[in-house]
């Protein structure tokens, strides 16, 4: 028999907001490592002017509850899954019928991301759209994330988590066949189950391609395309996989540190919304304030940070997300944001995606699509499962 879901309400108490803000407080910021005339303050990482502005909203400007209800605004449950208590929103669609839509956050994300992207998947019709586009959506707390976090639970890979999504789609929630989506880890998990649990899937939508990061991928003579790739995937790799290797081999170590400064914790998740995002050199252009606040505020009242960074662990120590010698062979849509980390050609992507039937470059946005740009997400979602929907009937 199915385990049962039970009805969830996110009530953080009175006092862990006051701890957090007391916290905050007493905050020892690091100095500024000197900047080169007309260089980036964020050059060397996250800028301590800004952490400053930003640990001093955190205390005296920033409004959880505010950030609460807007989460609490969604149905949401929890479930007992592969021996821990996955929490998820469930919310219906509002259309003649609505495809099931398992939607995946990555980190350092968390649900937070999609607050602004689910009225328009779920309820198409109230953003001028088509009923018909609507889907229901599930959008779970990855295992180890958030609120899908409990001290001392067992840790999750991504094939891991596959599995686990595949069980709440089929087996808890009864659908039969579903589609997905994501980006970051979302995306590789989308991925996976395209490779491992192709059955269950009417297609899989991505805003970042799960294919190898390395040298093996760059066969032959090489199209101008496929040399930028490789120059661009040079310099990430000199550059920006510092975060990588330290959560992908010393997760523990690091996770001491940021479990007890919420500053540092603040420190080390900015930098990357800073880096990653199609902002003007402030997050602020790209991503409002609170709604990442909430996001970073929502790591540090689960204190789940650690085993967040499990898949980094398990990817370091384990099997690629699409293993070797498989495919993904479902139909595949594809966005690639402009300034996302990695943005990989097609004939490479090719390789590994086999059914790719959309890829659509957009003009704006970066890493965490679904905060930045929801709305262009939304639609290519829309339009990429519409063809799906209509050859399903």
């Amino acid at each position: 028999m199915a385990p049962k879901p039970q009805p969830f309400t996110l009530a953080v108490v009175d006092s862990a907001i006051a701890e957090l803000r007391d916290r905050l407080a007493r905050t020892r910021l690091p100095d500024q490592a000197p900047i080169p005339p007309g260089g980036d303050p964020w050059c060397y990482g996250t800028s301590a002017a800004y952490l400053g502005e930003l640990v001093a909203h955190w205390r005296d400007g920033f409004d959880w509850r505010a950030q609460e209800a807007a989460l609490n605004a969604f149905p949401q449950y929890k479930v007992p899954l592969h021996g821990i208590d996955l929490h998820y929103l469930h919310v219906p669609g509002k259309g003649p019928n609505p495809t099931p839509l398992l939607l995946m956050h990555g980190w350092p994300g968390s649900v937070f991301e999609f607050l602004d992207i689910i009225p328009r998947l779920t309820d198409p019709a109230a953003f001028g759209g088509d009923p018909a586009d609507a889907f229901t959506v599930v959008a779970p707390s990855l295992p180890g994330y958030g609120l899908s976090f409990a001290p001392g639970q067992k840790r999750f890979g991504v094939h891991d988590i596959a599995a686990c999504m595949d069980e709440l789609m089929t087996g808890v929630l009864g659908y039969r066949r579903y589609a997905a989506q994501g980006g970051d880890w979302g995306g590789s998990i989308a991925a996976c189950l395209g490779a491992l649990h192709a059955g269950s899937l009417i297609g899989i939508h991505v805003n970042l391609l799960a294919i190898r990061r390395d040298a093996s991928i760059f066969v032959g003579e090489l199209s101008p395309e496929e040399r930028t790739y490789r120059d661009e995937l040079e310099h990430w790799q000199k550059e920006e996989t510092g975060y990588q290797w330290i959560q992908g081999t010393r997760p523990q170590t690091l996770a001491a540190a940021l479990a007890d400064s919420p500053a540092g914790l603040a420190a080390w998740i900015a930098e990357k919304f800073h880096a990653w995002s199609d902002n003007d050199g402030r997050i602020e252009s790209a991503i409002d304030r609170d709604r990442m606040l909430g996001n970073i505020a929502l790591y540090w009242f689960t204190g789940c940070i650690g085993a967040s960074f499990w898949p980094y662990y398990a990817r370091m120590h384990g099997p690629w997300p699409i293993p070797d010698g498989r495919t993904v062979d479902v139909p595949t849509g594809y966005a690639q944001f402009p300034r996302e980390i990695m943005r990989p050609p097609r004939s490479l992507a090719a390789r590994a995606y086999t059914d790719i039937r959309r890829w659509t470059v957009m003009e704006k946005g970066g890493h965490f699509a679904a905060m930045e740009q929801p709305a262009a997400l939304a639609a290519d979602v829309q339009a990429f499962f519409r063809s799906l929907r209509e050859s399903k009937a």
